[in-house]
């Protein structure tokens, strides 16, 4: 894996032997890009890499002028790998690195600092075939309705047989595309409206 474009396009990414992470090409990896630029992201955007393994999704927006992203992976031996690349890269004073499980931590934020514009979601696939509202992806997304800006987005990575729901909470699928086995969904966090809520509540 490499950084595709930007100010360290070139860059190989350093990442473990085995199974602990899974490689995107370089061809997805711009097809996504391609539609996140659309909504005139990333540059200048508060970045959240979560389930970010090696960091490939944030050091890519961090390339492309993202202002700030925090990486959010549980694996120590990971999250090592993902230290040396980004000092490799010397976004540092960009970056910030949360050790925690991401399914209850979702994109953590100082007190006072701006709700995420993207947040990149990779769950490891046998965790999030189920994609009921009470599942742990469900419950993921859930929480990241409190830590994202109004209209940013939340870009979820999942095998293509997973299907989510057209909404979790204020986050709406506005997009979903596939690649190979693979799976990228687009959510927008977008507040229900009253009459939404009303119908919901009538329907449940």
């Amino acid at each position: 894996m490499r950084i595709i474009a930007g100010t360290a396009r070139g860059m190989n990414i350093i990442s473990p032997k085995g199974n602990d992470t899974r490689p995107i090409t370089d061809r997805v990896k711009e097809s996504i890009f391609s539609i996140i630029y659309k909504y005139d992201m990333p540059k200048d955007c508060i970045v959240a890499d979560v389930f970010c393994g090696t960091g490939s999704f944030g050091l890519e927006a961090l390339s492309r002028g993202a202002k700030s992203v925090t990486f959010v992976e549980l694996s120590r031996n990971v999250v090592e790998l993902l230290n040396r690349n980004i000092e490799k890269a010397r976004f540092q004073d960009r970056s910030n690195v949360v050790r925690a499980n991401a399914f209850k931590a979702g994109a953590p934020r100082e007190f006072d600092s701006p709700k995420y514009d993207i947040v990149f979601y990779d769950p490891p696939y046998p965790m999030s075939y189920d994609t009921a509202l009470n599942s742990r992806l469900g419950k993921g997304l859930l929480v990241l309705n409190e830590q994202v800006r109004e209209g940013g987005l939340v870009l979820v990575r999942t095998h293509k047989r997973a299907h989510l729901l057209e909404r979790y909470g204020d986050l709406e699928v506005v997009d979903r595309r596939e690649w190979g086995s693979m799976a990228e969904t687009f959510l927008m966090l977008n507040p229900a409206t009253e009459t939404e809520l009303e119908q919901e509540n009538h329907e449940s």
